[in-house]
């Protein structure tokens, strides 16, 4: 059973920082890319950031500089490392993974995702 879990989650003020984790079980993360997502309400999910299997990381232009994405490959563990977070970071994080044909290659779409986990609620307010 292949199963992805996020945690870390939680309420912090503005200007804060959280870490998120995400730790995959039933397959290796070696040939997967991992991206974190998140839904704030009434709106679709979108990319934030993604790893691709050979560590090459992307951002969205709204969290770069803020937002770190790493990994520790023993521990088959994904972080999310958000520091000045804003109000609207506001939302529900989730990772994914999928299987992508070049280890350089990272994917943001929602719908191209292949495993996703629960999610975990980040809350950002005074």
């Amino acid at each position: 059973q292949l199963q992805l879990v996020e945690s870390g989650g939680g309420l912090v003020q503005p200007g804060g920082s959280l870490r998120l984790s995400c730790v995959a079980s039933g397959f290796r993360l070696y040939g997967y890319a991992i991206g974190w997502f998140r839904q704030a309400p009434g709106k679709e999910r979108e990319g934030v950031s993604c790893i691709s299997s050979s560590g090459i990381t992307v951002h969205v232009d709204s969290v770069e500089g803020r937002f770190t994405i790493s990994r520790d490959s023993a521990k088959n563990t994904v972080f999310l490392q958000m520091n000045s977070l804003k109000p609207e970071d506001t939302a529900v994080y989730y990772c994914a993974a999928v299987r992508l044909m070049l280890s350089t290659q990272c994917e943001l779409r929602a719908s191209a995702q292949l495993y996703w986990g629960q999610g975990t609620q980040v809350t950002v307010s005074s």
